[in-house]
């Protein structure tokens, strides 16, 4: 009778594949057994137990580069290492759930590039007569805000929030939606922009928060990105904004440049 059994018989004792038993070889983690007079290897119980060790720790997600010196470790850096794997599967665990929920919120559009509490200004928009056009151009605006200027981000969003609370400076806004079929010279723009700076005026939570405001400050090139996205399809809106902009300027407001 031999003693010991064939590696595909091992491989099936252990519960992985022979191509696993080999690979746990190259890596020396497990010794190939001498062959026997007839040629083949046979696995005793000493390879049989290393090699559901090596399973099991394998299995529990500690990295084969660590496992040989962790078999061969006392017991207190086997406790210690164990504690450390624990730590990092915890941290892929919660790093798997965050992409989860991404996915999750994939499913709903905006909420996969944006805070709950941005959607909710987002949604509110076509019930205050807001168009698709401009709804989306506040979307990308937002998406833009957080990717580029984040320490802005919370400070804008209390912006728009704001300027759907204030029911006079949300008519202006649509107003400037019909602008966008005037003539370039048409008289009422510049009125326009006289009526949206006496508002930002009268209302200076409508401009932002200090804190945004300065962050915007200290991102200008990013600013001039944000707030000259779309101005090729939106040019009479380009220009109000910068009008406008113009006149809380000259009225002492201090913004960053376009």
């Amino acid at each position: 009778m031999v003693n010991g059994v064939t590696i595909g018989r091992a491989a099936a004792f252990v519960g992985v594949t022979v191509k696993t038993v080999r690979h746990y070889h190259r890596h020396g983690l497990v010794d190939e057994p001498r062959r026997d007079s007839s040629g083949y290897r046979r696995y005793g119980s000493a390879e049989l137990l290393r090699l559901v060790q090596v399973r099991t720790l394998a299995t529990a997600g500690v990295p084969l580069a660590e496992i040989g010196p962790l078999l061969d470790a006392g017991a207190e850096q086997f406790t210690a290492t164990l504690a450390d794997v624990e730590r990092q599967l915890t941290e892929r665990i919660a790093d798997l759930i965050a992409r989860r929920d991404i996915l999750h919120r994939l499913a709903d559009g905006d909420r996969a590039l944006l805070p709950d509490r941005a959607c909710a200004i987002l949604d509110r928009m076509p019930g205050l007569g807001f168009s698709s056009d401009y709804v989306a151009a506040q979307r990308e605006a937002l998406v833009l805000t957080r990717a580029l200027v984040p320490e802005g981000f919370d400070g804008f969003v209390t912006q728009l929030e704001n300027w759907l609370d204030d029911a006079e400076y949300v008519d202006l806004i649509k107003r400037g939606g019909e602008a966008e079929t005037w003539q370039p010279d048409d008289p009422r723009i510049e009125e326009l922009a006289t009526a949206m700076a006496d508002r930002y005026l009268a209302n200076p939570a409508l401009l932002g928060t200090s804190t945004s405001l300065r962050a915007w400050t200290n991102a200008s090139a990013q600013y001039r990105l944000i707030n000259n996205h779309r101005k090729d399809q939106a040019p009479i809106a380009a220009r109000l904004t910068a009008l406008t902009e113009a006149k809380l300027r000259a009225a002492g407001v201090s913004l960053p440049h376009r």
